[in-house]
């Protein structure tokens, strides 16, 4: 690994840790171990050859965790709750990889946290995939951990997965049913996170103990909706669906997702300007769906 200082990144197979392990890879001011739990996957070689070390770990494995962190100088820690789709879970793991860091002294970490919703609007709004991050977070900072929150915005990505245009029930046109209203929902792809966090790791000083919430832009939902029918060549169009008519889509999900738009009404801190300060690529919805428009070919 040479003289460069380590960070460790959790996740370096997956979409956001792949990218910041990636990012700290092409800066060249850290060297990378990358924590994965199968490190013959095809993503895990790649990063080998990239110049990372690859070591095999598992966030439910405390060992493995602590062999992983050993002698680094900072982690990047993202949890995993669609997994397994426990707040008590990812809670557990948050904390094991904040108590190991402050054992083992580390001395700046980077972790995907949200804002812990249940608690800000008193069991009003329940967001689990929010909640669990808000409480470990609250957690690193109460125990001393130099950690630097960043909190991302929805992705870009869901739109070419779950957000996808659906074809309407009464015409020759799509919808994009997201229970915004008028208001602005922010959005980053999750490809441009890797050069945001990477750059918070090169100013330690500027972000130690620091929630950062990370946009691209913001766009209502028909301005999405415009973007996609600009680019794809197709009418789409805002559903215009409440919240309550959300909720009763029938998706295992559809109540949380809901209460995510609501909590997204209230306009939590996602800084644009920063996020292109930290970033001078990251790119917008426009731009992303370019890229991207092969997703849309069955439409």
């Amino acid at each position: 690994m040479g003289s460069k200082k380590v960070i460790t990144v959790f996740g370096a197979t997956g979409a956001q840790g792949g990218s910041v392990a990636k990012a700290i890879l092409e800066s060249k001011n850290f060297a990378v171990r990358a924590v994965t739990r199968d490190v013959t996957r095809p993503k895990a070689v790649a990063l080998r050859d990239l110049g990372a070390e690859v070591v095999k770990g598992d966030l439910n494995d405390e060992a493995s965790v602590e062999a992983a962190l050993k002698g680094a100088y900072g982690a990047f820690l993202v949890t995993n709750f669609w997994e397994h789709f426990s707040i008590e879970k990812e809670v557990c793991q948050g904390k094991m990889v904040a108590d190991l860091a402050k054992r083992l002294g580390l001395q700046h970490v980077v972790f995907s946290g949200l804002e812990n919703v249940r608690k800000l609007t008193g069991g009003k709004l329940q967001v689990p995939h929010f909640d669990g991050k808000g409480e470990v977070e609250e957690y690193f900072w109460s125990i001393g951990v130099p950690m630097t929150s960043v909190r991302v915005a929805a992705y870009f990505e869901n739109f070419l997965t779950s957000w996808k245009p659906t074809k309407a029930s009464d015409g020759d046109y799509y919808t994009l049913a997201l229970p915004m209203g008028d208001i602005p929902m922010d959005g980053i792809s999750v490809a441009d996170v890797g050069a945001i966090v990477t750059s918070i790791f090169n100013s330690p000083k500027e972000f130690f103990g620091k929630a950062v919430g990370l946009s691209a832009e913001a766009l209502t939902v028909q301005q999405y909706a415009d973007v996609l029918s600009k680019i794809l060549g197709k009418d789409i169009r805002d559903a215009k669906i409440t919240p309550e008519a959300y909720e009763k889509l029938g998706s295992p999900v559809a109540k949380e997702i809901a209460d995510m738009c609501r909590f997204y009404h209230m306009k939590p801190d996602r800084n644009i300007k920063l996020t292109h300060r930290l970033n001078p690529n990251v790119k917008s919805f426009s731009q992303f769906i370019l890229e991207n428009r092969g997703a849309f070919q069955g439409l």
